[in-house]
């Protein structure tokens, strides 16, 4: 059963979207904006990826295994609370539109590599197919 996903932000052309899952969008929604620090960063995180730029420290990918090729995470906070939003990157390649949703929410992440805790998430996140609203 597919998913469904709700677009929150597009880049100014229309080809980059950020969208949130909508079976845990409360949970995100409430994370994004628990205070004025979350919501820059997601903010500064976004305008990152609409701008179609890079920056490993802030969002990258999560390759765990070749299952796992289209799952990044949004990084909150490195050193301090370390949280992590989990996204699917989807390409819609008739429309040439790239849509990154924000899937699943980790927080505190305690370590540097990804254990099973994170590796659970990574794959669960893996799995999910996406309509988009």
């Amino acid at each position: 059963m597919k998913r469904q996903a709700i677009i929150i932000k597009t880049s100014g052309d229309g080809k980059t979207k950020i969208a949130i899952d909508e079976k845990n969008f409360h949970q995100i929604y409430g994370y994004i904006n628990r205070d004025a620090r979350h919501k820059r960063k997601f903010n500064d995180i976004c305008n990152i990826i609409l701008s179609g730029l890079r920056n490993t420290d802030l969002y990258d990918k999560e390759n765990i295994n070749s299952r796992c090729n289209d799952v990044t995470a949004m990084k909150f906070f490195k050193g301090q609370e370390n949280d992590r939003l989990y996204c699917k990157e989807i390409r819609n390649k008739q429309e040439k539109v790239f849509i990154v949703v924000t899937s699943e929410l980790l927080e505190k992440k305690k370590n540097q590599k990804n254990k099973q805790r994170e590796i659970n998430v990574i794959e669960k996140v893996a799995g999910y197919e996406y309509e988009i609203k």
